[in-house]
């Protein structure tokens, strides 16, 4: 490659790259209803043009893609070891009986917040804000009927309960893709997140008991949340033993093994429980770690919940973060996203301003590209150097995209977690948006935490120096 014929990429350029790839996001994506990797597959050959433009050769371009992808490498090594969990999780019996101990919670005195506690507990379970909407949410959807409870406020809870635990269950494709861009591993990503979101989740509770209070005294048949948990009861044995594997990845986390041993050993107790509880076989486990865990009770709502999990089903994920990484690896190599970030960092003087500029851009990827992965995926690659060139932690990097990226999706009703939620509840976007508290407060209590310094934390000089050995290989 001849130096002298290469240079960085302009302004409009950049803007051509970007500009086309959110075109094609949201038409294709809005108006086919296209999953994200092809159209994101497109923006990387727009890219790849660009830069054989203004002088890259092929050969330099495919390295680009390449130092991209490797940037990746671990989160995509956990996203795998992940889908082998939630399947041995599953047929094992630890998510079945987490799913039978949360419906325990429910009362009709404190219905939306016991929606709130059950959705977000079965969400953190299976890490899926989808599945624990379509399954559960439908179930107290009808509950909340015979309540006599509006309709939008009740899917407002879900909503809340589903994205709780799609940020915080280190199961969640989203909870591993925001470090990933950022830089930082699940488990510091996910503790660093917990005090914002404690904070969020406690104050949600108290707006919807007092949301939900003129509907206390109402009366409803239970029998949909009664027949799940029986059904789980007779088809798998439910064991407070079967808590440990949650406990265990927990502890991890508060005792900062790495990220891949800590969740293996979660597979491992699992598998041993599975064994010894649950009487599965080695070619069970196997099975469910590979293809996943496919429930046949002839109970629609446990059948649908429970069918899950698996190293296959991840590849979803993992697929659409090789594609991402791609395009952000071009893009950042080739200067695209320099002239990008200096025309957005233009104004921004201070930490907060860095962080509000984050979760504003998280925000406007929802609208323009509809997807909460390209949400976390464009701004993380965009924004990451502004953060380590300030000494900020990965970490301040990441629970900013998720707060913004993961939270505002089910809040627009053309993206695509906005129809899914919409369709599945029953109630358009727009009427469950203003009682979905928990999306609603969130950015705002990161932002308000940000002032105090609790959401930000700098790396230390050890740390610097890792991040700068990384960024030379």
């Amino acid at each position: 490659m001849n130096k002298e014929t290469v240079r960085e990429a302009n302004l409009w350029e950049a803007l051509v790259v970007f500009g086309t790839l959110i075109l094609i996001m949201a038409v294709s994506i809005v108006a086919y209803g296209a999953d994200p990797h092809i159209p994101m597959f497109l923006g990387v050959i727009i890219a790849t043009l660009v830069s054989l433009r203004i002088g890259y050769k092929w050969s330099a371009i495919e390295k680009f893609m390449i130092d991209g992808i490797n940037q990746a490498m671990q989160s995509l090594i956990i996203l795998i070891v992940i889908g082998i969990l939630i399947g041995v999780w599953i047929v094992s019996g630890v998510v079945p009986t987490m799913i039978s101990y949360g419906l325990s919670i429910l009362s009709p005195g404190f219905f939306l917040p016991a929606t709130v506690l059950i959705t977000s507990i079965t969400a953190l379970a299976t890490g899926s804000s989808w599945g624990t909407a379509g399954t559960m949410g439908i179930a107290l959807m009808g509950i909340a009927a015979g309540l006599g409870i509006p309709a939008p406020m009740t899917a407002g809870a879900i909503v809340s309960g589903a994205y709780l635990g799609d940020k915080m269950s280190p199961l969640s494709d989203t909870t591993n893709l925001a470090p990933a861009m950022a830089g930082t591993d699940v488990f510091t990503h996910v503790k660093f997140m917990t005090v914002p979101t404690v904070i969020t989740y406690l104050l949600s509770l108290v707006i919807f008991y007092f949301m939900g209070r003129p509907y206390g005294g109402g009366e409803t048949n239970l029998s949909v949340i009664q027949e799940i948990q029986s059904g789980i009861a007779i088809n798998f044995s439910v064991s407070p033993w079967l808590i440990l594997p949650p406990v265990i990845v927990i502890v991890g986390i508060a005792m900062k093994i790495p990220a891949i041993p800590g969740i293996v050993l979660g597979i491992l107790s699992a598998a041993g429980l599975g064994m010894l509880i649950q009487g599965n076989t080695l070619g069970e486990l196997i099975a469910s770690g590979m293809s996943g865990y496919v429930s046949d009770t002839g109970i629609a709502n446990i059948d649908e919940l429970l069918t899950n999990g698996g190293l296959e089903a991840m590849m979803y994920a993992v697929s659409l973060t090789v594609i991402a990484m791609m395009f952000g690896g071009i893009a950042e190599s080739t200067g695209m996203l320099k002239i990008l970030l200096g025309v957005i960092l233009k104004n921004v003087r201070s930490t907060i301003g860095l962080i509000s500029a984050t979760m504003l851009s998280s925000l406007f990827s929802n609208l323009t590209m509809p997807e909460q992965y390209i949400s976390i995926i464009i701004p993380g690659r965009m924004f990451k150097k502004a953060y380590s060139e300030r000494g900020l932690h990965p970490k301040s990097l990441s629970n900013a995209l998720e707060s913004s990226g993961t939270i505002s999706s089910p809040l627009i009703p053309w993206s695509t977690c906005g129809v899914f939620m919409a369709t599945a509840l029953g109630v358009p976007t727009l009427e469950y948006a203003p009682y979905a508290v928990f999306n609603l407060l969130t950015p705002v209590v990161v932002i308000l935490l940000t002032y105090i310094g609790t959401t930000v934390a700098y790396m230390t000089e050890e740390e610097k120096t890792v991040m700068a050995e990384k960024a030379t290989v």
